[in-house]
């Protein structure tokens, strides 16, 4: 009987140096640096170019499509079916407030620290070393199995998109991009995008106001220029609005008749909204009180109105829970409004069965009422996934999690989107414990190493057992 634990163990000093080249790859999608080579910017091509070249260095099948995607692939060539482990090495921009290097990974006694130790470059390491226990131990492996690098998923899926369209499908997968015991279940995905001018007419100018960086990001940070005749009464008002949400912090500049202001709040992931504090949603709550006109008036009456504080979008009129897929939830991700060019705000809405993008968008247009802005869908939309829990897979992989650490084995449903949900039969399977604490697309994001070692072992046990699933 294969000892799967020792075997992570014995490979962790081999994994941490791997890790850490991967890491220090910047692989934030970048179109203003796209190019013919690197559709998506030079990092994301990088990180792949990288992750490839190390598989290649141990001796395993690799492919690269069109610098977007790429897999490493074992057992026997002539099988006609595969499964297939859906991973990515782009990453989220590392935001403010790090207090080490985003793209230099901090090794301590317990850690691994930079941006992507836990989502994804440390779970989809893990699952590349599960990889080569496989291989190095001889073990007979019924399909083929391939681990496939996506470069977007914190964005379009632009890659795992194009994999899709030129690959057969797997028999059936999982996605090491979520937390243990399992995800057999997705809510679906929309954007719903508010365009309009950016017009002014009141005694307070509304010159610059921005917040959020990815649309599944809560943004940390907001930042607001205005000019008024009188800003002295401004500070006072500010530093009472501070007092009142400790949740916030603030800081304001004046400069004669121009006023700056930078909020924090809490930057999570935008699959978790509760969890944040929204800065941007904040600053316009404070400043909706101010004599603004035009469209500047109506964008902070919209976002620090029915968008502030409310991420199950209540104020809306969406709010909707499911039974067995649990609540809709909302993050207001990008806020920008830039004098005499553009208003734009962008929500990122996970949502159960029983409500469908469009009554979403019906309910946020009427919410505009007078503001003569554009509502529309964008981005990519994903539907509802769900994986029974009575499927083989579902059962294989949680009787390894409870085999493994001894902790109870349950299904559960996400407001996050996986690859998993790119397969019929595909979920998502860790890396992260139900006991860790979860730092995806914050600041100072980190992993436990020892819940990447475990996830090791977990996962190559796991390639060994579904790859004799039919």
């Amino acid at each position: 009987m294969t000892d799967w634990q020792k075997e992570a163990q014995v490979r962790q000093d081999d994994y941490l140096k791997d890790l850490a080249t991967l890491l220090a790859v910047k692989s934030v999608r970048d179109d203003q640096q796209a190019t013919s080579e690197a559709p998506l910017g030079p990092g994301p091509k990088q990180a792949l170019d990288t992750m490839l070249a190390i598989a290649e260095r141990d001796g395993f099948r690799t492919k690269n499509i069109d610098n977007i995607v790429g897999y490493i692939e074992i057992g026997p060539e002539d099988s006609q079916d595969y499964v297939a482990l859906l991973s990515h090495v782009d990453v989220m921009p590392a935001g403010e407030g790090w207090e080490t290097d985003p793209f230099q990974a901090k090794i301590t006694e317990d850690k691994v620290i930079a941006r992507g130790a836990s989502d994804d470059k440390g779970p989809g390491m893990a699952a590349y070393y599960g990889f080569k226990i496989i291989r190095d131990l001889g073990l007979p492996l019924k399909h083929r199995v391939r681990l496939i690098f996506g470069t977007d998923e914190e964005n379009d899926w632009t890659g795992m998109t194009r994999y899709f369209e030129v690959e057969p499908a797997p028999l059936l997968g999982f996605s090491p991009d979520a937390e243990y015991p399992i995800i057999n279940g997705e809510k679906g995905n929309v954007q719903i995008e508010i365009k309009s001018a950016a017009s002014n007419g009141g005694s307070v100018t509304l010159e610059h106001f921005e917040a959020g960086m990815r649309t599944n990001m809560v943004p940390g940070v907001a930042r607001a220029s205005l000019k008024l005749a009188e800003p002295a009464t401004i500070k006072d008002d500010f530093k009472a609005y501070l007092n009142y949400h400790p949740n916030v912090k603030g800081e304001l500049k004046v400069d004669g008749q121009a006023v700056h202001l930078t909020l924090w709040g809490k930057q999570v992931h935008g699959a978790m909204p509760e969890t944040g504090v929204n800065a941007g949603t904040y600053l316009a709550s404070f400043l909706k009180q101010y004599d603004f006109g035009g469209d500047a008036a109506a964008f902070l009456n919209y976002l620090g109105g029915p968008a502030h504080n409310d991420t199950r979008g209540v104020k809306f009129g969406v709010d909707h829970t499911d039974e067995v897929m649990g609540a809709l939830s909302m993050n207001v991700g990008i806020q920008k409004f830039v004098a005499q060019q553009e208003a734009f705000l962008n929500f990122n809405f996970r949502y159960p069965k029983g409500i469908d993008p469009e009554e979403i968008l019906t309910k946020l247009t009427q919410a505009t009422g007078s503001w003569a802005a554009t509502v529309t869908i964008g981005g990519h939309t994903q539907v509802p996934h769900y994986v029974a829990p009575s499927d083989p897979l579902v059962q294989t992989l949680l009787n390894i999690y409870h085999e493994q650490t001894g902790l109870p084995a349950y299904d559960q449903v996400i407001g996050g989107g996986t690859y998993g949900r790119l397969m019929k039969r595909g979920v998502a399977f860790g890396a992260l414990f139900p006991d860790s604490p979860d730092t995806m697309h914050q600041v100072n994001e980190f992993a436990l190493i020892s819940d990447l070692v475990r996830s090791i072992s977990i996962y190559a046990q796991a390639i060994f057992e579904i790859s004799a699933l039919d």
